[in-house]
């Protein structure tokens, strides 16, 4: 328990971090890196559940996407001001890392392991994102049109 605790502080932190390097307005850090946090949560969540890399980051990425919509709007603001926070925290850092040293070491194996541990999720983060964005793409559409 002490262990997820210690990931959902960091996942906030980090967020923080980037709010900052972002130089969002310091109104917005708590809630930008809350994003964080509860994304990692999702993430962690998701791979109990189901303990598959891609379903997790999926869920954690679509997470994200539908707490920046919702944050965007109340505090009008742009949605890429708390999505990018939010996502950090599922950035593939050590198996990136891991592909990459394995490429210049030519260890083929690894390269095979790592780098599809690093395009699972990739691809999550991107998928969920881009599947949130539509569907609220799409319902936005059809309120304007139901209210013309």
């Amino acid at each position: 328990m002490k262990e997820i605790i210690l990931q959902l502080v960091m996942a906030f932190v980090g967020s923080l971090g980037f709010s900052m390097l972002f130089h969002l307005r310091k109104s917005l850090w708590i809630t930008a890196s809350l994003g964080g946090l509860f994304c990692w949560g999702c993430y962690l969540l998701g791979m109990y559940f189901t303990e598959r890399i891609f379903a997790a980051g999926f869920l954690a990425a679509a997470f994200a996407a539908i707490y920046s919509e919702i944050l965007a709007f109340k505090k009008k603001a742009p949605t890429t001001l708390f999505v990018i926070p939010a996502v950090v925290p599922l950035i593939p850092g050590s198996t990136l890392y891991y592909t990459m040293s394995a490429v210049v070491s030519g260890k083929t194996a690894d390269i095979s392991h790592y780098g599809n541990i690093t395009v699972q999720y990739a691809l999550s983060i991107a998928a969920g994102i881009s599947v949130v964005w539509t569907v609220w793409s799409i319902f936005r559409k059809i309120q304007i049109f139901n209210n013309k």
